[in-house]
């Protein structure tokens, strides 16, 4: 009896797995254009680091460091510059500054203090303006 039971799972799993269709499994994910490009900076930064412990250590006169750390920068720049010209990333415009708020208006009701308040004594709201997350 057991032997029946253990054989039809068997031959049940056999089948569930025969009937598995091409479409019903996941599209695998598409590789990234620039996968060997981040590999290359990740591995330029362990070396940076790399380079920094080995001079504090003394093993690199200041002369060597200098040099080598410069040749690593400049190598990470250019990987760099390469992802954004793959990824074609433009530079973010910089953000309008938001003037200071009034800390004796209340940014809520308008009401004008002599000194700076915590909450407004008009409307009882608070007088700093809390920032946009």
């Amino acid at each position: 009896m057991t032997l029946v039971i253990a054989v039809l799972i068997v031959v049940a799993v056999v089948a569930f797995v025969a009937g598995v269709r091409a479409k019903d499994v996941p599209a695998p994910e598409p590789p990234s254009p620039t996968a060997h490009l981040e590999e290359k900076k990740t591995r330029i930064y362990e070396n940076l680091r790399d380079l920094q412990f080995e001079f504090r250590v003394g093993k690199l006169s200041d002369e060597d460091y200098q040099r080598t750390k410069l040749g690593l920068q400049r190598e990470l720049a250019g990987v760099l510059s390469e992802i954004d010209q793959i990824l074609g990333k433009q530079p973010a415009p910089a953000k309008p500054v938001a003037p200071a708020p009034n800390p004796l208006v209340c940014p809520h009701c308008g009401a004008k203090f002599d000194k700076a308040l915590k909450f407004c004594g008009e409307c009882g709201k608070t007088m700093a303006i809390e920032a946009d997350a």
